[in-house]
């Protein structure tokens, strides 16, 4: 019966919208505010005009929705005008009191590089549409939403582009050598299908320095790999074989040199966790207190002519 009244609803076309659109403000446990919202999915593009109706015309209490529903069926392109200035302006506000700032500790992949060195990332990775992002909506879309689409260029070639989130500036005084500061890039899509290994020894060869870490609790591996001026010089993975690559660094010396007696045999030919070496080399995912992070975070596209309003999905502030 329920499936009988889930395919007479997309049946009715736009017309189901309206009366649709109430129940997905029901956050009681047993709403069926899920199965609304996958109807409206269900229409697409149908629901696009009569969602854009309500955004102008009303009621009040259903525009919120329509907002976010237009995002989630066609990306920040099926928002007018005065919609998506509304929204970059309240990008811009959140942004000023997004303090402290959070990263996924719980697992993930990203490179690191040093934060002054912005430009030539942006340059050597080809990034284009850049713009600024709070960093809960930054590492949705890079790690949680659509982070890639496949599209056709000019010349009727079919490509795929990436969406990536860098962070805001990190300082972390306890940072081997003399970069302090550091920014992080985010893009499970990106890293995964590009190499983040590869990438970021490409990304060393212009910034002097980039690392890729790995934290995959699901697998319980961890993978940490830096790179200098184009070259690896040093690597650790759980999997792989021999496990360490390269001459031990420094903060790996004093860990062996320090461990108690539970610890010896775990530091022996280095560090094997991922976390502990991004905070020593450069910083860790986390909690990042107020003081020492600055400026803000961008999203940004791998391709000119896809910006990143054109990826599906609403992402909170």
């Amino acid at each position: 019966m329920r499936d009988a009244a889930l395919d007479a609803l997309v049946a009715l076309g736009p017309a189901a919208v309206h009366h649709l659109l109430p129940y997905t403000r029901d956050r009681r446990s047993m709403s069926p505010s899920s199965s609304v919202r996958y109807i409206i999915k269900l229409l697409g593009d149908e629901a696009l005009p009569r969602l854009r109706a309500i955004r102008r015309e009303g009621p009040g209490r259903l525009r919120g929705s329509a907002l976010e529903l237009l995002v989630e069926l066609g990306g920040a392109d099926a928002l007018d005008a005065i919609d998506r200035r509304a929204v970059e302006r309240l990008v811009r506000i959140k942004i000023l009191d997004e303090r402290p700032v959070e990263t996924p500790a719980e697992g993930g992949r990203w490179l690191a590089f040093p934060a002054h060195r912005l430009d030539d990332v942006v340059n050597s990775l080809g990034l284009h549409d850049m713009q600024p992002a709070t960093s809960v909506m930054g590492v949705a879309a890079a790690t949680q939403a659509a982070d890639s689409l496949e599209f056709q260029d000019a010349q009727g070639e079919r490509n795929r582009v990436y969406r990536v989130f860098i962070t805001p500036e990190f300082e972390n005084r306890r940072a081997e050598g003399p970069i302090k500061n550091w920014r992080m890039l985010w893009g499970n899509s990106f890293l995964d299908e590009l190499d983040g290994f590869l990438l970021s020894t490409e990304l060393s060869e212009h910034c002097g320095e980039a690392h890729f870490y790995v934290l995959d609790p699901y697998h319980s591996s961890h993978c940490w790999y830096v790179a200098r001026d184009g070259d690896v010089v040093r690597r650790f993975g759980t999997y792989a074989d021999p496990e360490f690559e390269g001459t031990p660094l420094p903060f790996e010396a004093w860990y062996k040199e320090n461990a108690d007696e539970d610890e010896v045999e775990m530091y022996v030919d280095g560090v094997p966790d991922a976390e502990t070496a991004a905070d020593n080399l450069s910083v860790a995912p986390g909690r990042q207190l107020a003081k020492y992070t600055h400026g803000h975070g961008w999203l940004a596209t791998t391709h000119p002519d896809v910006p990143n309003t054109r990826f599906k999905g609403a992402l909170p502030l």
